[in-house]
């Protein structure tokens, strides 16, 4: 299920940077990730506020710290979380599925250098063009300000999705 999930994402999420010497970078110094798109499924999620479906993808190390139940998260854990306005599905009315991709988020997990924010480096690039949201480095103060609910869990909302 899991990597039916993955699957599902890989193929929905279909932005991407033109070459590495293009890529995106947030105002803090994190550049777009391209690499999120083999990562595994954590969970999907809906946003009421916002009408969004949305994805968390996991690293290795972020998939392996989940299911040990490993916290706080070691160095190098890292999130991408795509998100889609919805839409109900054309020839099935009572699906909904995602319609224009919004954005994807990265969670960069560095003890040393995010030590402001918890251990986190944030991320966020919008829109097919992937523009770099904030337009300084104190972006992620609104990031981090939402996660300090989850202090308990390491700042992270997402629990690996149950499946048998």
């Amino acid at each position: 299920m899991k990597r039916i999930l993955a699957a599902i994402a890989l193929t929905l999420a279909g932005t991407a940077a033109t070459g590495a010497d293009q890529l995106p970078m947030a105002p803090n110094g994190i550049a777009y990730l391209t690499g999120y798109r083999s990562w595994e499924a954590v969970a999907p999620s809906w946003r009421d506020d916002k009408g969004q479906i949305r994805i968390i993808l996991g690293n290795p190390t972020a998939m392996a710290a989940l299911r040990q139940g490993t916290r706080p998260f070691p160095d190098g854990t890292t999130f991408a979380k795509l998100a889609w306005s919805a839409k109900k599905h054309p020839k099935f009315p009572v699906a909904t599925v995602p319609d224009t991709f919004v954005q994807v988020e990265f969670m960069v997990k560095d003890g040393a250098k995010y030590k402001t924010t918890g251990g986190w480096g944030f991320a966020r690039f919008v829109g097919n063009t992937l523009r770099p949201y904030g337009k300084d480095p104190s972006f992620v103060q609104e990031c981090f300000g939402c996660h300090t609910p989850v202090k308990d869990n390491d700042f992270v909302f997402t629990h690996l999705a149950p499946i048998p």
